[in-house]
């Protein structure tokens, strides 16, 4: 079996150091797009790997900066310099792509998306499909900002930076004020968003970082595409337990099966 060969990207003007992993394989070729605070490493990153193996698929995956093996740091970033990495490392595949997203990786998938099609036009564009992993789409101001006390509020403006719980990390995770006033760029809202693709969004009932309610909504905005939800019932945010894999791995191979 052949393995990931490991490279680095440099993005920017700034000449941030971006570490990729990407594996050799045919099309269409797996994207995988990482959450907030999360690294490609992680578990449904690598069982997705074994997965693209398994089938002699492409698969290429990154850290964002200030995240994993890649340079800078966290406090720097936003979801401009993420997304300037994700559409680089995405600009270095070739042929058809099925961009993997989970938590601010779906947000992020919806937004290269978009920016894809901008560039190229809706004929040229190689997006095969999006698998979205509980989606945290408009996170910063949703789930972040919205979810704050205006104790805290008026802290992260004072300060520039808020120290929030996780489920996941003692240690918790930083809120930047930088992160949160560069989401507002970004943010779809209401309107209809366009991908042109396949769209699978699977979700678990019992994330208490993303609600279930965040993935319905979601879906009634992509109403022109082809779109599959899949609630698990007993699911919660990380989505990394065998059966969770499985639905991710089932949600891949009906896109390359409709393609």
């Amino acid at each position: 079996m052949t393995q990931p060969v490991a490279e680095t990207v440099t993005v920017g003007p700034d000449a941030r150091t971006i570490a990729t992993l990407s594996r050799p394989g045919k099309s269409p070729g797996l994207i995988w797009l990482g959450g907030f605070a999360s690294d490609m490493t992680g578990t449904k990153a690598e069982a997705l790997d074994a997965f693209a193996a398994r089938r002699g698929l492409a698969m290429t995956r990154f850290d964002y900066s200030g995240h994993g093996a890649s340079g800078g740091t966290f406090a720097e970033g936003t979801i401009s310099r993420w997304l300037e990495e994700a559409r680089c490392v995405f600009d270095r595949t070739t042929g058809p792509q099925i961009v993997v997203g989970s938590s601010m990786g779906g947000w992020l998938a919806l937004l290269l998306a978009q920016a894809h099609r901008d560039a190229v036009g809706a004929e040229a564009s190689r997006l095969a499909g999006l698998v979205l992993i509980a989606p945290a789409t408009d996170m910063t101001r949703t789930l972040m900002w919205e979810g704050m006390s205006e104790a805290e509020r008026a802290a992260l403006m004072e300060t520039g930076a808020h120290q929030a719980s996780s489920d996941y990390d003692d240690e918790g995770y930083l809120i930047t004020r930088a992160l949160i006033e560069d989401g507002d760029k970004h943010l779809f809202g209401d309107r209809l968003i366009e991908t042109g693709c396949p769209v699978h969004i699977v979700q678990g009932v019992q994330d208490t970082d993303v609600p279930w309610q965040h993935a319905t909504d979601l879906v009634s905005r992509l109403a022109s595409d082809d779109v599959v939800l899949t609630l698990i019932k007993d699911g919660d945010h990380r989505l990394s337990r065998p059966e969770d894999i499985e639905r991710i791995e089932a949600a891949i191979a009906d896109i390359i099966a409709e393609s």
